[in-house]
């Protein structure tokens, strides 16, 4: 069975069992600003969990393309993706544990084909502050699962959330596949690795308040299932990079490298994974850069370009992702955005080669003294462009040690100069603390809300520049603005300066700040207390920041708001220049 069979199979049997298909929600999430990506099909759908009603029901199903970065550095053995595709089924307060794992169970057995046999399950096995499970193991009992192949194991193999401190979260139950060609044992044992979780239902009966888990007022259904792991074992095989999701492209990777796939596999792992991941966010509207996804995006390259190298390839990642866009000819947008896509991976590649040679030789004579210290780290990182997991990477192949901390020092001492250099003495982008400047500081902040609200919410700040004659505001966006783009932004935010609102601020952590739905920039490491500014308040609240520097006390004294000028600034940034008149 292949990729495209597997979700159409699944996606269908989900239908005939009254749920709906919703969409394939983008890697960057759209309304969730405390994490960098997608990582499950449940994240986007995480206000419904709480009790929010969703628009297409209680039963939903779907396939959502998801991004893991907590292990990169696992990337390279036959089961670890930073791209990968997880299969979904949601009841929200409606079906429960029982059609839950039923649905479960003949999917495997009956859709799929799996033999019984080869299945054995995990249940919570309860602790202090919530019982065991034992509502679930006689489920499975009634379906056939004997006794000896139900595991119960702590909470941390089976119990998921909250997401936060408190929200919902519980239990869950875990079906595992016997891959290996011997006999199947009659007892399961977790630790066995020809044991391979297929299939994972989260139970959440639960909402954590205040340290206590007490029965939710709704009860849902979340259910994951790995597209790769899943193909691998239906296809009989023990690598995920030889099914369908990844063979065509290591196919390209040995074609061009002269070399084969066996003895060359971690390399060819790394490549394959990181291109296909890089491929997916700039589609996606990331683009390589020093921080938030941008980080994320130039780290995946830049290490796919270093293994590369050991393949004894240089400018390869375009023929590398070619067939990615055939892989996944389901998602238009990858084809819609090829041209741009592969432009974007180029560049990042051939900005890399230039310095990667001579940051090489450097990284070589550094390590003669069995340690790289944390200027060494940074001058790796600003001058030759290695990302200190890098650093950290190679320094391990050679047994020697970084000064990460000493590094992180050097960092955070640079971007604090550089913001300074940046903006002058004040904050905010000001070159002065003036009436003009501050009133031109104060229309950004509608300006940038005003762009979220036009072009989407994945715009964010890249930077400012303010003195008393104009703003500039420097903002994510991959393409010039129409004309008609640029007067609904101004008509936004004139609408706003002659409902006259009131500007009001407040100290609060940057967990509550986030949380209250407020915007932050540059991805900042902030101090225990940030100021957030609101414009208007309730339910005519019009922004919310965090910032730093001087504001009106209403926005009716900024008189009128003019774009005068709209540009390239780079890669991936477009440019504004306004004023007010």
């Amino acid at each position: 069975m292949n990729r495209k069979q597997l979700i159409k199979k699944y996606i269908e049997f989900f239908k005939s069992k009254g749920h709906k298909e919703i969409t394939n929600a983008s890697l960057v999430p759209k309304e969730d600003s405390t994490v960098l990506f997608t990582t499950a099909g449940m994240h986007p759908l995480v206000p419904y969990l709480s009790g929010q009603k969703h628009p297409s029901g209680k039963n939903l199903v779907n396939v959502q393309r998801c991004i893991r970065t907590q292990d990169i550095d696992e990337v390279g053995n036959e089961t670890h993706h930073t791209f990968f595709e997880m299969l979904g089924n949601w009841s929200l307060g409606d079906y429960w544990k029982k059609e839950a794992l039923e649905y479960s169970f003949e999917f495997l057995t009956k859709v799929l084909g799996i033999d019984k046999e080869k299945l054995a399950v995990s249940c919570f096995k309860g602790d202090k502050d919530v019982k065991r499970d034992n509502e679930s193991a006689k489920i499975w009992l009634d379906l056939g699962i004997p006794n000896e192949r139900i595991a119960f194991l702590r909470r941390k193999e089976n119990w998921w959330g909250p997401v936060g401190n408190t929200g919902p979260c519980g239990p869950d139950t875990e079906i595992f596949y016997w891959k290996a060609k011997t006999k199947v044992p009659k007892i399961f044992d977790s630790n066995n690795k020809n044991w391979v979780e297929i299939w994972n239902d989260v139970l959440m009966e639960y909402n954590k308040e205040k340290g206590k888990y007490k029965p939710a007022k709704q009860k849902n259904i979340d259910t994951g299932m790995g597209v790769e792991r899943t193909v691998t074992i239906l296809s009989g095989l023990d690598d995920d990079y030889m099914s369908d999701s990844f063979l065509p492209i290591i196919k390209v990777i040995e074609k061009i490298s002269g070399k084969s796939y066996k003895g060359n596999e971690k390399a060819m792992r790394i490549v394959a994974d990181h291109v296909k991941a890089s491929v997916f966010l700039v589609g996606d509207g990331v683009f390589p850069g020093n921080v938030e996804q941008g980080y994320v995006l130039r780290r995946l390259i830049r290490r796919a370009v270093r293994y590369g190298r050991k393949l004894g390839l240089s400018n390869f990642i375009v023929p590398v992702a070619e067939p990615i866009f055939d892989i996944y000819d389901d998602y238009k947008y990858l084809k819609t955005n090829k041209k741009k896509i592969l432009e974007e991976l180029e560049r990042e590649e051939e900005k890399f080669l230039k310095t990667l040679e001579k940051g090489m030789k450097t990284f070589d004579k550094m390590i003669k003294d069995k340690r790289i210290d944390a200027k060494e780290a940074f001058l790796l990182y600003q001058s030759y462009g290695f990302p200190i997991e890098m650093t950290k990477e190679l320094a391990k192949e050679k047994k020697v040690k970084v000064d990460e901390k000493g590094f992180e020092k050097e960092n955070k001492k640079h971007q604090k100069l550089s913001r300074t250099a940046a903006r002058g003495k004040f904050a905010s982008g000001l070159a002065d603390e003036g009436k003009e400047s501050t009133k031109l500081h104060t229309a950004t902040h509608l300006l940038h809300t005003a762009l979220r609200e036009v072009l989407g919410s994945s715009v964010q700040q890249k930077g400012s520049n303010i003195n008393p004659e104009r703003l500039r505001f420097d903002f994510s966006f991959d393409r010039k603005l129409t004309d008609n783009e640029i007067k609904k932004v101004e008509r936004i935010v004139n609408n706003v300066i002659s409902r006259k609102l009131d500007v009001s601020s407040g100290e609060m952590s940057p967990a509550e700040a986030k949380k209250s739905g407020a915007l932050g920039f540059f991805g900042e490491k902030y101090g225990s207390k940030v100021s957030v500014y609101n414009v208007g308040k309730g339910k005519g609240l019009f922004s919310k920041e965090i910032c730093t520097g001087p504001h009106v006390k209403n926005t009716g004294e900024l008189g009128k708001f003019i774009i005068v000028k709209e540009e390239s600034s780079s890669a991936g940034v477009r440019r504004i220049k306004a004023v007010l008149k």
